[in-house]
């Protein structure tokens, strides 16, 4: 693909990915809420996620969204559950710890699968890559090497607008040394993710 196309696609995904939705607002709250460590594989399912929906875009498969309608609705309240369930552990988790000790978070493999499921339930993922692809490759015509420079290219954009945000949110929560400014973010927290479960939930 041209660099210039590449380039119009890298940029529209920024402004996409970088303006605060449901997935920005749980990936912060549950930076906030346990640190760094445990989002890393709920990262890695989202970008596996939007590569699944990219592909399906690039392969011209809008019609896998209509057939299997009920699964990917099914998918979406398996995520909005999920989400509710963490913000519901947020808001009791105890803050008479060390500040300075990150909490245990849940198992990579659960945090995986929640980004996968929330990610997988959310087709208007594929919505956006459909409006966009059109004006940059002609998908009826477009290779391997052209679907991997997408790929790639979405990777790299995804990587670095979540890592920003996440990198502020540990930011933010280095500097909570209290229990009561724990018990805050905590409960802070917990109300963005269940905010987001509900945006995902009424969309």
């Amino acid at each position: 693909m041209a660099f210039s196309a590449l380039l119009v696609f890298a940029l529209a995904l920024i402004v996409a990915a970088g303006t605060p939705g449901p997935s920005i607002a749980a990936l912060v709250a549950r930076v906030l809420s346990n640190g760094m460590r445990d989002v890393l594989p709920f990262l890695a399912a989202m970008w596996l996620g939007e590569a699944l929906w990219l592909g399906c875009a690039v392969a011209g498969l809008a019609v896998i969204a209509r057939t299997f309608g009920t699964f990917f609705i099914v998918l979406k309240f398996i995520g909005v559950a999920y989400l509710m369930f963490l913000a519901w552990k947020m808001w009791f988790a105890p803050t008479d710890a060390d500040a300075r000790k990150l909490p245990e978070g849940q198992s990579p493999w659960r945090m995986f699968c929640a980004g996968l499921v929330v990610t997988l339930g959310n087709p208007k993922i594929m919505v956006f890559y459909l409006a966009l692809l059109p004006t940059l490759v002609d998908l009826s015509r477009v290779g391997t090497l052209a679907w991997l420079e997408l790929t790639l290219t979405m990777f790299v954009v995804l990587a670095s607008v979540d890592f920003a945000w996440a990198l502020l949110a540990a930011r933010a929560r280095a500097l909570l040394t209290s229990r009561r400014a724990l018990k805050i973010a905590n409960r802070t927290s917990a109300t963005v993710m269940a905010g987001a479960a509900v945006e995902i939930a009424t969309r």
